[in-house]
Parts: C-alpha cells; sequence; structure tokens
C-alpha cells in the first residue's frame, strides 16, 4: 500500500496557512498598499504645461502634483500612436512585443496580462473611466483590460470597499480632435503669446489652432484636478500615487505617429508622499511609460513577470535627489508600426521605424523609406478609401500646410519635413537642433556617432525580440485593422450618406 507523502506536502501547508494568515491579518488591521490612480489625456504632449514653462497653458492640477512630488523631463512613450501606446503602458513593455497589439485598432491578444488585472488579482479593487484601452478589441471579448468601467472616479470611490487599495485609470478624449475651432482665442488666449513647434508656419491659422488644443489641455487638468479633490476629501491622497500624463504627443503635423519629439515626448508628474517621494524635485532619467506597470506592481509588493521590459521606478521617485538619479538611465528606444493603413492600395501597411533618445542625439530608423511617413497625399489611390495624408488627424494646421506648401521655400520645407519622403536613417544634433529639424546623418562629421547608434539601437531591439529586427516583421502590415482614417474634404463629400 502506497505511502502518502506527508513530509513532501508540509512545506506547501505552512506556505498556504502563512498566506491565509497574512491576508487575514491585513484585512483586520487595514491594507496598507498604496492606491494608484492613473491620469492619462489622449494626445497631450510635452511640453504643454505650465511646470515646464508653457506661458499659455493653465494646468495647476499638473503643477501642483510637480510641485508636491516629481517632474519628470526626459518622459517617452513606446509609441506615438494611441492603441500601442496603451497597450505598452497597461503591459508594462514595448509594443513591438505584443503582436497585434502594436498597431491603432488592433486586437489585444489574450495571452498578455494587464498591471490592472494582476493587482486585481492580488486583492485590489480596480476601475476606469473615460477612455482606457484602445481603440481596439480584446481577443476575448468584454475582457477589462483596465478595471470595470465607471460613470466617473467619484462613483467609484462611493462603490469601492474601503478595505482594500484600490488603482483607478482615469483617462479622458481630451485634448484628441476635432476642436472646437476658436475656443482656445474666445477663452481668453492671447495667441501672440503661443508657443509654437518650429516645424509650424507661423500665423494666425496655426496659432488659433494650437490655442485650440490647449484648450482641451486645461480642460483635462480640470478633470484631473476633480479627482485630486476627491482623495483629498476622503484622506486618501497621500496614500495613493497620483500620476498625470499624456499617450502621445499633440495631433498636429510632425508631432502624433512621429518619432520626433513632437510625437514620443510627454509630460509626466508622480506625486506618492507616503512613499517617500519628496516634492519640488526635477528628474532627467530618460523614461518610458513602459515604466509604470512595474512601478505599481513593485509598490504593490509584486514581482513583475520576465515579459515585462519596463524598469521600476520606485528608485528614482524616492531618492531624494533631483537631476539624474540611475546612470543608466540615459536614453530610451521608441518605435511605430502602423497608425492608419494610409498607403496607396493595395498596400495596407503602416510606416515601421524605431528610434534611441539620448541627451545629445536622435537617431531614427525607417525600414520603409519608400512608403508615404505620414500616409499618400493622392486620396484617389489610398488602401483606405478617400485617407488622405492619414497618419496625420485632420485640422487647421495639416490643410494651411498642405495649401500653402508652394508659397515659398519656407512652406515648401515645412511641408517636407511633416509630409514628404523620408530615407532610411535620419540622425539630429541636439545641441544646436533641440527641434530635430536638421538630418545630419549623411554628414561625414557624424558617421561614427551614428554607427555607434545604429549599433546599440539593433542591440536593444535584438534584445528585446522586435520582429523587425529578428524576423516576423511584416505580420505587422498584415494584422486586421478595424478604424478608419482622416478622409479629403472632397471625398468625404461624395460620399456623404
Amino acid at each position: 500500500m502506497p505511502v502518502f507523502p506527508y513530509r513532501r506536502l508540509m512545506p506547501w501547508v505552512f506556505v498556504v496557512v502563512a498566506v491565509f494568515l497574512s491576508c487575514t491579518l491585513r484585512t483586520a488591521a487595514g491594507d496598507d498598499r498604496p492606491n494608484v490612480l492613473f491620469a492619462i489625456a489622449d494626445d497631450w504632449g510635452w511640453p504643454h504645461a505650465g511646470a515646464y514653462g508653457d506661458p499659455v497653458v493653465a494646468t495647476p492640477t499638473f503643477d501642483r502634483l510637480a510641485h508636491e512630488g516629481v517632474l519628470f523631463r526626459q518622459a517617452y512613450v513606446s509609441s506615438p500612436s494611441c492603441t500601442p501606446s496603451r497597450n505598452a503602458i497597461l503591459t508594462g513593455q514595448w509594443h513591438w512585443r505584443l503582436g497585434p497589439g502594436a498597431n491603432l485598432w488592433s486586437v489585444f491578444p489574450d495571452r498578455f496580462e494587464t498591471y490592472p488585472e494582476l493587482l486585481h488579482d492580488a486583492g485590489y479593487e480596480v476601475g476606469t473611466s473615460g477612455k482606457s484601452y484602445g481603440p481596439g478589441r480584446t481577443e476575448t471579448k468584454g475582457r477589462q483590460l483596465a478595471g470595470r468601467p465607471y460613470r466617473s472616479f467619484a462613483e467609484f470611490l462611493a462603490q469601492r470597499d474601503a478595505d482594500k487599495p484600490f488603482c483607478y485609470w482615469l483617462g479622458s478624449q481630451d485634448p484628441h480632435r476635432p476642436y472646437d475651432e476658436g475656443s482656445g482665442a474666445a477663452s481668453g488666449m492671447d495667441l501672440a503669446r503661443v508657443r509654437l513647434p518650429a516645424c509650424f508656419p507661423d500665423n494666425d491659422v496655426t496659432r488659433g489652432d494650437v490655442a485650440d488644443y490647449v484648450w482641451e489641455v486645461q480642460r483635462f487638468d480640470a478633470l484631473v484636478g476633480g479627482a485630486v479633490a476627491e482623495l483629498e476629501e476622503r484622506g486618501l491622497l497621500d496614500r495613493t500615487i497620483v500620476v498625470m500624463t499624456g499617450d502621445h504627443g499633440m495631433p498636429f503635423p510632425r508631432g502624433k505617429s512621429n518619432l520626433y519629439d513632437t510625437g514620443t515626448r510627454v509630460p509626466l508628474a508622480i506625486r506618492w508622499p507616503a512613499g517617500g517621494v519628496a516634492g519640488d524635485r526635477i528628474i532627467d532619467d530618460f523614461v518610458s511609460l513602459t515604466d509604470l506597470a512595474p512601478t505599481f506592481l513593485a509598490a504593490a509588493g509584486l514581482t513583475p513577470g520576465d515579459k515585462v521590459t519596463g524598469r521600476s521606478l520606485i528608485n528614482v521617485l524616492t531618492d531624494a535627489r533631483s537631476g539624474r538619479i540611475e546612470a543608466s538611465r540615459n536614453h530610451v528606444l521608441v518605435g511605430k508600426e502602423r497608425h492608419v493603413p494610409s498607403q496607396e492600395a493595395p498596400d495596407m501597411g503602416g510606416y515601421p521605424s524605431r528610434a534611441i533618445r539620448t541627451d545629445d542625439f536622435l537617431y531614427v530608423r525607417n525600414f520603409a523609406p519608400e512608403r508615404w511617413p505620414n500616409g499618400t497625399p493622392h486620396y484617389e489611390r489610398a488602401a483606405l478609401p478617400g485617407t488622405w495624408y492619414g497618419d496625420t488627424d485632420n485640422g487647421p494646421t495639416k490643410t494651411y500646410m498642405i495649401e500653402h506648401r508652394d508659397d515659398d521655400a519656407t512652406h515648401r520645407r515645412l511641408y517636407e519635413l511633416s509630409f514628404g519622403h523620408r530615407p532610411a536613417e535620419e540622425l539630429y544634433d541636439l545641441a544646436g537642433d533641440p527641434e530635430q529639424m536638421d538630418n545630419v546623418a549623411d554628414d561625414a562629421a557624424y558617421t561614427q556617432v551614428k554607427h555607434r547608434l545604429a549599433t546599440q539601437l539593433d542591440d536593444e531591439l535584438r534584445a528585446s525580440n522586435d520582429p523587425r529586427i529578428v524576423g516576423g516583421g511584416k505580420s505587422f502590415d498584415e494584422y486586421p485593422y478595424f478604424g478608419g482614417g482622416p478622409k479629403h474634404l472632397h471625398w468625404a463629400e461624395a460620399n456623404r450618406p
């Protein structure tokens, strides 16, 4: 008769009992793990916040979080496109590792877990409102990647189990297009003080368009301000990790869907006094928003899985210094796969590219330079019927730059920078060209720098199993796309129902 292996099972019995007692005691004494409030805007880019010195935008909530917590000056998204950027945030890993999830309007695969799901499994109350995942679909219909949806943060707080810590995703559609044209000026903004990126022509059209964007940034700031007030009224603010950021750059030419700072660099402020995060600190470490998921998990006492490529920010947050805290955080990677399928039929591909950003340089590799980087101008030939420069959202600045491209040499240059074909390699020397306007990749004086950065980018992409490097990159162009695209006005009018 076989002997039951009591000795072999005893260690597991002790583990189960220990876990049970730990959970019981924690519940009885009150769970001391931090809450998480993650507030994310839709298309809010750097440096459009008062804390960064923008002369027009009023962001009292963001500025308060930066003053009472940590302000990051070098925060970047994984991809300058809504769906892959949010997927990377949720999973804590580079978007190019997420299969179809690397694209806009795609399917989020079941095989990837999100930090809200992991925190829920660990006993957190999890909820969301506004825009969280997407746009796109989940492989399993109805899967809630960011938590159960609520009408508002206040509703969530009123219904939650007060004995549990919570994780909440506060999303917004602001400042996504379309805008109420003239809303910025009507609010009292001085258009003469609007600070334009160097890649925009300077005129009343572009200044008014940026002011309309700024007005919606301010509306997002007010939304987050209401959530912070809710926490304060309930005595929960200091125990909550409050994060405020955007999913990528502004929805303008050479911004959103581009690997320049106007597309990939975002505001980021984090407040958490109870976690030892001192205020009035400005951090120069390069961070990716993929670092947030492992930060939240570590703060909750969880160890991120081996699939996570982001790095916890706990050490950076709790260090008392400003400036560069971790020497290894001296660069960041960014990339792009398919945004809108905006090439000419039958090509349903995107504009695949990767980049490495350091203190001194931005190096970009474009894998398909024969394609249109921001979509074909020939809407009659578009793979998605009527799509017109499809990787750039329609708006007054886009229309002006296209219609006035032949006015003079300056207008032509700015048009080409945003919409023209690009070479396989781009290199920008940030010491003299901080806005990344002059490509020096073919300048012999930069040969060694270009080689060094290209090698480093290749090595890190290979280590991350990027299909564009290790093989299989073509699949990104073949995954289903469930969205539309910006249409040319003539096509839209001719096809109006």
